[in-house]
C-alpha cells in the first residue's frame, strides 16, 4: 500500500507535467505568430523595394526614349543593359545605376515589351498578393486593387502627340 505522502508527490508531479506541457504549447504557437509576423514584416519590406525598383526602371526607360541622339530618337531599349550604357552614344551615357533583380522572387524581371519587340517596362514574377492595395501615384494608379504584384506593370507609355493645327489656305481664307 502507498502512503498519503506518496500519492501526494505523485500529483505534484502530474500538476507539474501539465504546467511543462501548457507552456510548450504557449512557447509553440508564439513562435507560429512570431514566425508569421517577420513574414509580413519581410514581404512588406519587399514590396516597397519592389515599388522603388520598379520605378526606377520606368524612369529609365523613359529616360531612354526621350534622349535624341541625331535622328534617332523615342525609342525604348532592346534589353535592360541598354539602359547602363545608351548604345546610341559614343560617351557612357547611363538612364539606371545598375541592373536590380525583383525583389519578390530574387530573379529577373518579366520584361513587357511593344509589337516591335522593344522593352517598355518590366514587372515582377511573383504572384503574392500585395499588402498596398490603394494610395498610389497618379502614374501607378492601376495598381489599386491589384490581386498579385506581377498586376504591377512598370511601364513608360509616352504622351501622345499633340494634333497638329491646320493651317490655313494660302491667303489667310477660310474655305
Amino acid at each position: 500500500m502507498r502512503t498519503a505522502g506518496a500519492r501526494h508527490r505523485d500529483n505534484e508531479r502530474g500538476a507539474i507535467l501539465l504546467v511543462v506541457l501548457f507552456m510548450i504549447v504557449v512557447l509553440g504557437l508564439a513562435g507560429g505568430i512570431a514566425g508569421s509576423t517577420w513574414k509580413s514584416i519581410t514581404q512588406r519590406a519587399r514590396e516597397a523595394e519592389l515599388f522603388w525598383r520598379g520605378d526606377q526602371y520606368r524612369k529609365a526607360i523613359e529616360s531612354f526614349y526621350e534622349v535624341r541622339h541625331g535622328r534617332a530618337g523615342g525609342m525604348f531599349p532592346q534589353k535592360l543593359e541598354d539602359l547602363l550604357k545608351d548604345p546610341r552614344s559614343l560617351q557612357a551615357e547611363r538612364h539606371i545605376r545598375r541592373l536590380y533583380p525583383d525583389p519578390m522572387t530574387g530573379g529577373d524581371w518579366e520584361l513587357i515589351k511593344d509589337a516591335s519587340g522593344r522593352i517598355t517596362g518590366v514587372r515582377s514574377g511573383s504572384d503574392l498578393e500585395p499588402f498596398r492595395t490603394d494610395g498610389f501615384p497618379p502614374e501607378y494608379e492601376k495598381f489599386k486593387g491589384a490581386e498579385s504584384y506581377r498586376s504591377w506593370e512598370f511601364v513608360y507609355a509616352p504622351k501622345s502627340q499633340k494634333k497638329a493645327v491646320p493651317q490655313q489656305p494660302p491667303g489667310g481664307e477660310k474655305p
